[in-house]
């Protein structure tokens, strides 16, 4: 009798230490941090398109992508294969097509990559102008576009090669840093 007394207590202490155990594990805080790695991205987006107006309400800027990833760090984006709309004052926009961009800053630069397309109807100023280059670093709030590449130019009747470029979306005009040859093709 003495030994079943025992291993009842035995038993009572130990359904004791269990239960307290498992009221501690329950309401104790968890001290497990969640660090979230900078370089991991914290948002994905795929098939976009977003239209950013201005202050008036106005479209300034149009992006659309098959997929963005954004990541907390520097507050950067990148994009594959994006098609970007610069509206400006003149009512035919730029459009910035190319393989890859980063975008920074939120929107504040954006460089474009690999196979970089520049596009721009012709208006009451300025004729249809096509521009090719490897890479491109447009600031959409600036309305302004550079390289140091190597670019080609095309306008009716000319082709523009030269190395490095300026450009003010605004008022069209494109500055061409150094080695610029143009050649004369008329239509036949």
């Amino acid at each position: 009798m003495p030994y079943k007394n025992i291993l009842i207590s035995i038993g009572l202490v130990i359904a004791i230490a269990v239960a307290a155990w498992t009221t501690f594990l329950l309401y104790h805080p968890q001290t497990t941090t969640t660090q979230k790695t900078a370089s991991l991205p914290d948002a994905f987006m795929e098939d976009v398109t977003a239209v950013i107006m201005d202050k008036l309400g106005r479209p300034s800027m149009r992006v659309v992508t098959p997929k963005l990833v954004h990541y907390v760090e520097n507050d950067i984006t990148e994009f594959v294969e994006p098609h970007l709309t610069l509206y400006r004052k003149s009512p035919n926009p730029w459009l910035i097509t190319s393989k890859f961009a980063k975008a920074s800053q939120g929107m504040e630069h954006v460089h474009f990559w690999q196979d970089v397309i520049i596009h721009r109807a012709a208006d009451q100023s300025n004729p249809a102008t096509v521009i090719k280059t490897p890479t491109l670093t447009v600031h959409p709030n600036k309305q302004t576009a550079d390289t140091e590449d190597h670019i080609t130019l095309v306008q009716p009747n000319t082709i523009v090669s030269a190395l490095g470029m300026h450009a003010d979306m605004n008022t069209g005009d494109i500055k061409l840093l150094s080695d610029a040859r143009g050649e004369y093709a008329p239509d036949s």
